[in-house]
């Protein structure tokens, strides 16, 4: 599913004012430029529900802020950018000096809400017109619900929750910020339905799918350390036999790799004309993609970009000797200039090392008006070595056998290592500590390890600047708070 801007009205209105924002349509459906929605005139055919399922998968796109701004606000890069003051509310995460003003993370609340907000504009029609596929529709709107309210929980923990009917003008002032736990468990529920009616095989790339609802519903369960509950369904996802490996690590970053057999679920992009520094949400290309990009570069294999989210040296050099990931997840910028001849300038923070996994590949299509905010490259939301890890903290951690979760690790080292004389056999404690170590090195870059730390109680001792008590979670946007009227209080210490 590669989404493609045509400025067409938005089926969803923005949370408690009630904005009307811009929709993207894909190219697994073709409709109008322009049309009317209303509950009159809308949800009186199959197509009008598919064009609303279309509308909902949009706000995949804008997760491009989360992704980047997991690895800003760990302990594995740092901001960049050109200057101190350049995307000033991303330095301040980097530095942990973020307040509720701070417009990068309202943006991220505003986008996931706006996407709850079309998911739920479905669900209060979708029994309105009955065709055949409608369940499996059902099933993909509340995946994707689940996977923007759980974006919402890891980010900003309570938030105000409403389900199958649109936040309207008003309910600021009333619906309270349910607790994390009723959250959860509405994600969980919508999860749990939307595997029951998902095919395995998506009927178009970059549809949701049985494996990915049962993956992120696994990962639901981790974050509340479900741990029996989040190794029983991963294990379902190992089981099935849908996923595996692939043998060439690079692979599954470059454009051959996007949608294979370890992707569990991509956000698509593309490279079509959309978005604009007025309108980073009318995202067509992943934005992050440009933003991480080598400052002023000139060479082979990648283009330039604005030299955000540079891995600092502790994290390069956490690599074991013989591990491939090194060379596909870091790249050493001095090393590759001697190699290859290829030039570049330096920006702020610069530490010599960039993100490879997300560095702006060449293309053919020069004739974009802004080849950074036009990057194809795929998120990988969910991999398969994810689910793997996942499932061996699960049953490490949940104390329930670790001899399977040495198993599913040291699929993961197999691979890394190309051989099995870097098997772990440790147990408990070691084996959690490995564990962690597994996912960071194989998950760097891929915006997962902020949320790791902090749900493992780990971010205080790795974090610069990290208060306990405080950046557990992100502050609930200033904005929000005074439209609730004092409905809403703000998290704790901000």
């Amino acid at each position: 599913m590669k989404l493609k801007i045509l400025n067409k009205t938005a089926i969803a209105g923005f949370i408690l004012i009630s904005l009307f924002v811009n929709s993207c349509t894909d190219d697994f459906v073709e409709v109008s430029p322009q049309y009317s929605i209303d509950s009159e005139n809308y949800f009186n055919a199959e197509e009008d529900y598919y064009n609303a399922l279309v509308a909902a998968y949009d706000l995949l796109q804008t997760t491009y802020a989360n992704s980047i701004l997991g690895e800003i606000a760990s302990d594995n890069t740092l901001c960049g950018g050109e200057s101190a003051t350049d995307v000033v509310g991303w330095q301040q995460i980097d530095d942990m000096i973020h307040t509720p003003t701070n417009t990068n993370l309202s943006d991220i609340w505003g986008w996931m809400f706006a996407g709850v907000q079309r998911c739920n504009y479905f669900m209060e029609f979708k029994d309105k017109t009955d065709f055949d596929g409608r369940e499996q529709m059902v099933g993909e709107i509340r995946f994707l619900r689940a996977y923007y309210y759980f974006e919402l929980v890891k980010w900003f923990g309570p938030i105000p929750l409403k389900v199958d009917e649109r936040f309207k003008l008003g309910d600021e002032t009333t619906i309270p910020r349910s607790p994390a736990s009723e959250v959860y468990a509405q994600i969980e529920a919508d999860l749990i339905y939307a595997a029951s009616v998902l095919p395995v095989i998506p009927a178009q790339e970059g549809r949701a799918t049985k494996g990915a609802a049962q993956a992120l519903l696994g990962k639901a369960y981790l974050y509340q350390e479900k741990f029996q509950q989040a190794a029983n369904v991963l294990d379902q996802v190992i089981q099935s036999g849908t996923y595996s490996l692939v043998s060439n690590y690079n692979s599954i970053f470059e454009k051959e790799g996007e949608n294979g057999p370890e992707s569990v679920f991509e956000v698509q992009y593309t490279d079509l004309e959309g978005a604009s520094f007025d309108c980073l949400q009318c995202v067509e290309g992943n934005i992050a993609v440009g933003f991480s990009g080598v400052r002023g570069y000139d060479g082979p294999l990648f283009t330039s970009g604005f030299s955000f989210n540079v891995p600092v040296a502790e994290a390069a050099n956490a690599f074991e000797a013989g591990d491939h990931r090194k060379e596909v997840t870091i790249l050493d910028i001095e090393a590759w200039a001697d190699s290859t001849g290829a030039v570049y300038t330096t920006g702020y923070e610069h530490t010599g090392y960039f993100n490879r996994k997300y560095l702006p590949r060449k293309r053919s299509d020069l004739a974009q008006p802004d080849l950074n905010l036009t990057n194809p490259n795929n998120y990988r939301a969910i991999r398969y070595s994810d689910v793997l890890l996942m499932a061996a903290e699960a049953y490490n951690r949940g104390g329930l056998d670790d001899i399977k979760a040495q198993e599913y690790v040291n699929m993961v080292r197999a691979r890394a290592f190309g051989d099995e004389n870097h098997n772990v056999s440790v147990t408990g404690d070691n084996l959690t500590q490995v564990i962690y170590q597994e996912r960071r090195l194989e998950l760097m870059g891929e915006g997962h390890r902020f949320f790791d730390l902090v749900r493992t109680g780990r971010a205080a001792q790795a974090i610069e600047g990290f208060v306990p008590g405080k950046n557990e979670v992100f502050p609930i946007p200033q904005e929000e708070i005074g439209f609730s009227g004092g409905n809403w209080t703000q998290n704790p210490n901000y």
